[in-house]
């Protein structure tokens, strides 16, 4: 995971979900059920678009045509329903990790900096910096654990893959910064590139 920078709301949210959604809230405003009111996922091309189809939680590229993407309301609809239709409280997420995430608690990709979450080029896992204090590591194993960043054996091959592929000049260090962001800035920290 690595620090994402907010993009600002795109002209036609208000309309095309918010202003939709707030109706629907003023008549239900605990909904047990949302079907039909997923008004959300008319902003998830300008998320794409906004956030470089980069997941805000794997820090890798979510491919259009085979990727799932989907949209995370960082704090869950069910503990905030106010918050469902709100441009801020969105993630730009794998469809992956927003089903491992569900309604638990993680480290805000928002909320970050660069060098909290590191990546061991030996064995392709990733653990906290040692150099933060002990509440903040255990968020980081926490949302480690959580999203399955070391269980997923085809996410750890595939950073191992993008590391090898580099190595090897089959791919570019510009491939890797617009792919593999989070490869892309370890590289740089361990003195790689």
């Amino acid at each position: 995971m690595i620090p994402v920078t907010r993009k600002p709301e795109p002209d036609n949210f208000d309309r095309k979900v918010r202003q939709p959604g707030l109706r629907f809230l003023a008549e239900n405003p605990q909904p047990i059920r949302w079907q039909n009111r997923e008004y959300w996922q008319q902003a998830l091309s300008d998320m794409r678009h906004a956030y470089d189809s980069i997941c805000a939680y794997c820090a890798t590229w979510i491919p259009h045509s085979t990727g799932s993407h989907s949209i995370d309301h960082f704090v869950p609809k069910s503990q905030a329903p106010w918050m469902a239709y709100e441009w801020d409280n969105y993630r730009y997420v794998s469809a992956r990790f927003n089903n491992r995430k569900g309604t638990q608690t993680i480290v805000d990709p928002f909320e970050l900096s660069s060098d909290w979450f590191l990546l061991d080029f030996t064995s392709f896992l990733i653990h906290p910096n040692p150099e933060l204090s002990s509440a903040e590591k255990e968020s980081i194993w926490q949302t480690i654990a959580i999203l399955r960043l070391n269980d997923d054996e085809d996410l750890v091959v595939e950073r191992q893959t993008y590391f090898t592929d580099y190595q090897e000049n089959q791919t570019s260090f510009e491939h890797l910064q617009r792919r593999a962001p989070f490869i892309a800035s370890e590289l740089i920290r361990q003195g790689y590139v």
